[in-house]
């Protein structure tokens, strides 16, 4: 059975190494085999350059979008890619851990789920961040679930993990980090088996790279109602 990451990066020339070496080396659950897609989502710090200079190297296939486009694109550039039986999606940036790989998997695996989030907010380590954050995350997480008829924690997380069939037929509209509420609304509505475990979270300051503010809290809002009431 085979393993595909998608890691969408954008402006990550400190981190997108060191994240890609931790993929390459995470340990999988047996019988698992890797592939790893990555896409830079139109970089312009020098990202590009040093992920395409890694390729000739690791074994990677690499999509590079020749403008910004946002990370919903970036997934669907990713996602469209994979032949793998299990999806996991990978942020380039330090704050999600390879090493919880295989608490991501082991309800796919065991099959008893269909669709995985890693939550920030079921006891795993984590970096103590913004109080606001954490409040936008629980409003959005909340009005989804109404939504959804889901009792997620962490609906916003950057964590997920799918056995690829929950994800055919699937099209990605939104550009940004809309896809969040987008994909959580999408496969809500297949009945599919969801199942959360906990994970650690390294989150990062906006000087560290952190790209995500208030406005896509408020767009989270519209993405939710959109794929929910209007599908």
């Amino acid at each position: 059975m085979k393993l595909s990451i998608v890691v969408p990066a954008y402006n990550e020339r400190e981190t997108v190494e060191t994240i890609l070496e931790r993929v390459r080396r995470a340990e999988l659950p047996a019988g698992l085999t890797l592939e790893i897609v990555v896409v830079d989502d139109g970089s312009s710090d020098g990202t590009t350059e040093i992920l395409r200079s890694l390729a000739e190297r690791w074994e990677f296939r690499l999509f590079v979008h020749p403008e910004n486009r946002g990370k919903g694109a970036a997934l669907a550039t990713g996602l469209d890619a994979v032949t793998g039986e299990i999806v996991l999606i990978q942020d380039a940036d330090l704050e999600y851990d390879p090493r919880d790989y295989p608490k991501l998997l082991q309800p796919i695996l065991e099959g008893q789920a269909d669709v995985v989030y890693g939550s920030r907010f079921q006891g795993g380590p984590q970096r103590v961040m913004f109080f606001w954050h954490r409040m936008g995350n629980l409003v959005v997480t909340t009005l989804s679930n109404m939504l959804t008829d889901l009792n997620l924690s962490d609906m916003e997380t950057g964590y997920k993990a799918f056995r690829r069939e929950a994800l055919e037929g699937i099209r990605i509209r939104s550009g940004r980090f809309g896809v969040e509420p987008e994909l959580t609304a999408k496969l809500a509505h297949r009945n599919l088996r969801f199942y959360e475990v906990p994970i650690s979270y390294h989150g990062r300051g906006y000087e560290e790279g952190k790209k995500i503010g208030w406005r896509d809290g408020l767009a989270a809002i519209w993405h939710i109602l959109r794929y929910n009431l209007f599908r």
